[in-house]
């Protein structure tokens, strides 16, 4: 298992995907510049779906202006074992990162802690990606573990798993998979469709402004952990990512006319150990809340595979809607067990 010290999550190549859970990163600060700042801490909002500070910065006349400072979400900093803020109001902090394209903003990259210590918001930092110190701050163990636990292989998919960027762990077909998100690098969209894309304005038509909830299929493509609860004749989903719950009727459950919403109808059955799901009225209107609208026509059927040492679990995904893609898209992922990981609140709260 991976265990260096790093920091937080941003890596070029994850942060697109990370962030399209909040909002657009590269349509609200510029990631070809970076800008370096020194101040003092003056507020700290440690919450989802993002971490934010306010640094009160000086100029040479003495005169302060207030920069707010963005980064990424509790939830991604309780995976780093740091449940609770790493700098209090009244410490002076360098920091640098994204400047934003409006207003006196920044999405943090660097932080000089201090003691003198560097938090650096990536995955896999280098040195070259320390800018002021030599000592990297943070643990990234969870987050790029190589495989789970097999203690436990009876409970087949009814436990917690978690997302890992470990190429070793998602070990599936699908390039695009072993990043630990549901991504392709291109849609088979119908004219229709690419057409509608190119419309798509992040700053004003993204779903997950203001804590926007996310619908199928975009809640699957969350880094958070979730657990699969047995109800019986229903089998609980639970998302940390907006504190999201799924049902899956089992038992053949039949609803005449089920109400539309943002994750569907959806109803299962066991092929040996593999859970089968079917979605349908589906009405959230997006695939991943990046500019693919989808219609009310689409339909999701997933597989949910735990392996035969119970430390894995993979998952299938083929998404169907004629409106929107001109074949099936399917997608593969995997998560892992880690067992003192838990499903806490999420607490989504707006600007």
């Amino acid at each position: 298992m991976y265990t260096q010290k790093i920091g937080v999550l941003a890596i070029l190549g994850i942060l697109p995907m990370v962030s399209s859970a909040h909002h657009n990163v590269g349509a609200n600060f510029d990631p070809s510049t970076t800008k370096e700042l020194e101040g003092e801490i003056t507020n700290i909002l440690w919450r989802n779906p993002h971490i934010a500070f306010t640094l009160g910065v000086k100029d040479n006349t003495g005169r302060q202006t207030e920069w707010n400072i963005e980064t990424h979400s509790l939830s991604i900093m309780r995976r780093m074992d740091v449940a609770e803020p790493f700098v209090a109001v009244g410490d002076t902090v360098k920091v640098a990162g994204w400047p934003a394209r409006r207003d006196q903003g920044m999405f943090a990259n660097n932080m000089l802690l201090p003691s003198g210590e560097e938090f650096v918001f990536t995955f896999s930092p280098k040195p070259a990606d320390l800018r002021w110190s030599d000592r990297l701050w943070g643990t990234n163990e969870r987050w790029f573990a190589e495989g789970g636990n097999t203690s436990a292989s009876e409970r087949g998919i009814f436990r917690i798993w978690s997302t890992t960027f470990s190429a070793k762990a998602q070990a599936v077909p699908s390039e695009a998979a072993r990043t630990g998100f549901l991504n392709l690098r291109d849609y088979p969209l119908t004219t229709e469709a690419r057409a509608l894309q190119k419309t798509f304005d992040p700053i004003t038509d993204d779903p997950l402004l203001n804590c926007g909830l996310k619908g199928m299929p975009g809640i699957m493509n969350n880094p958070y952990p979730m657990e699969f609860v047995d109800r019986g004749d229903t089998i609980e989903m639970r998302i940390e990512e907006y504190d999201t719950i799924r049902i899956i009727h089992m038992n053949d459950q039949t609803v005449l006319e089920p109400e539309p919403s943002i994750y569907g109808h959806s109803t299962g059955y066991w092929d040996d150990e593999t859970l089968v799901v079917q979605t349908s009225h589906n009405n959230w209107g997006h695939f991943q809340g990046r500019g693919i609208r989808t219609s009310s026509d689409i339909s999701f059927i997933e597989q949910f595979t735990p392996t035969r040492d119970g430390s894995r679990l993979e998952y299938q995904l083929i998404v169907a809607d004629p409106a929107t893609f001109t074949e099936p898209v399917e997608l593969k992922k995997a998560w892992v067990w880690l067992p003192d990981v838990t499903v806490e609140p999420y607490n989504c709260i707006t600007d």
